[in-house]
């Protein structure tokens, strides 16, 4: 199958959106599908061609939002390009921007377009409002949502069902919801795969003892991403335990503050930032803490829970429901709502070593279910529904869906 990736978000930048697309790349391509990617140049207002024109670079404005740009420059040239791939079926990971390109492309060849639904964007909205308007833009959003989602796609992907729920019971989306759970290439974080003499390396360089209790948090440093609870928190642990430390990986425009924080807390000797850390160095790090702990209540899908978990750390997380679908309480790590139970299992974790090691074994069995050929496999599944159906032959699912182009479109014109 000749499939096109269309996204905003594409290595070398670093956030889930790009990390879960390279992935899905990857395992289509070792099942012998033919990838091709539309995304944004992160650098300037130029378009390129790479890999042997496989990716196309559209030029990309910044928006103000982290590092995001987004794109309504569809050269020509681009155009005449993705012609020439024959492809077969387009998949869009953003609403807007590519997504729009993807939306034109998809009608223009006259092939069905699968889209992957993100982010929770009421949640990113006082961005841009700065506080204002809020609740109007909300509605303007979820207008948008459904309108992209609905009127422009032949099937929609959501990775989680607090995000099918969002569009089944809030926007009463009507039409066909596939719930395919993110994946991870859960072997690049095994401690078997990773050189430890690298691990303990970079725990020096960070000023790590042997003796420390290591929590760590990965994420957009942002006001969604409720880091403030964790270094509040971090502040009462240190007063019993004062070899626990916090490891922050990430960046973001809250970075500051966060820091400030840490100073009036005095616990600078406690929390470290690391700031980013390149996609192909960051499974290291994975492998320094003994658990994984955050406090964001805005996820769609905890891709950073599964990479500590692929790397024997339980997880102590938020009780939100985009994570009930991967931590299971006191199997592979715990869930929690208050303060109180937030100290209480970090506190359990550090004073019971066998509990440690049993919820470790576990995550690591858990994580194996979301490997990245297992999501490859399922998104494969939507495909060939958007398509008119699969057909399987041998070991892998095979089809020549260039003659299954004229079937099946009605999802795709709404009707």
């Amino acid at each position: 199958m000749r499939i096109g990736i269309f996204t905003d978000t594409y290595p070398p930048f670093i956030n889930g959106v790009s990390t879960s697309i390279a992935m899905l790349e990857n395992a289509l391509m070792k099942m012998g599908h033919e990838v091709f990617i539309v995304t944004v140049n992160p650098e300037d207002m130029h378009y390129s061609f790479e890999k042997n024109d496989r990716i196309i670079r559209l030029p990309g404005i910044p928006i103000g939002i982290y590092d995001y740009r987004l794109t309504g420059v569809y050269p020509i040239k681009a155009i005449s390009k993705i012609k020439e791939w024959n492809l077969d079926i387009i998949h869009s990971h953003t609403e807007f921007g590519v997504g729009t390109f993807a939306r034109i492309m998809a009608r223009q060849l006259d092939i069905p377009i699968v889209h992957t639904y993100h982010t929770m964007y009421e949640d990113y909205v006082h961005y841009i409002t700065k506080g204002y308007f809020d609740a109007t833009s909300k509605k303007v959003v979820e207008h948008l949502t459904k309108f992209y989602c609905d009127k422009t796609v032949t099937e929609l992907i959501v990775p989680t069902k607090k995000t099918y729920d969002l569009f089944k019971e809030k926007y009463e989306y009507t039409r066909n919801i596939h719930i395919v759970p993110t994946g991870v290439e859960v072997e690049r974080f095994y401690r078997e795969e990773n050189d430890m003499k690298e691990t303990e390396k970079i725990r020096k360089s960070l000023g790590l003892k042997k003796s420390d209790f290591v929590l760590l948090f990965v994420g957009r440093l942002a006001a969604e991403k409720n880091v403030t609870f964790l270094l509040d928190n971090q502040a009462k642990l240190v007063k019993k335990n004062p070899n626990c430390k916090l490891l922050i990986i990430g960046d973001g425009p809250d970075m500051d503050s966060f820091k400030e924080q840490v100073k009036k807390l005095k616990i600078e000797d406690n929390v470290i930032f690391t700031g980013k850390v390149p996609w192909d160095e960051i499974h290291k790090y994975y492998q320094i803490p003994q658990v994984f702990v955050t406090a964001s209540h805005t996820e769609t899908q905890g891709l950073t829970l599964l990479e500590a978990m692929a790397a024997s750390v339980p997880v102590i997380g938020y009780d939100d429901e985009a994570f009930r679908d991967v931590v299971v309480p006191d199997l592979n790590g715990y869930l929690f709502k208050e303060n109180k139970d937030y100290l209480e299992y970090v506190e359990k974790t550090m004073s019971d070593k066998k509990l440690l090691e049993r919820l470790s074994r576990q995550a690591r069995i858990n994580a194996e279910s979301h490997s990245a050929k297992y999501y490859g496999e399922k998104v494969l599944d939507v495909y060939y529904t958007a398509l008119g159906g699969s057909v399987s032959g041998g070991n892998e699912k095979k089809t020549f869906v260039s003659t299954m182009k004229s079937v099946v479109k009605k999802g795709f014109h709404g009707k």
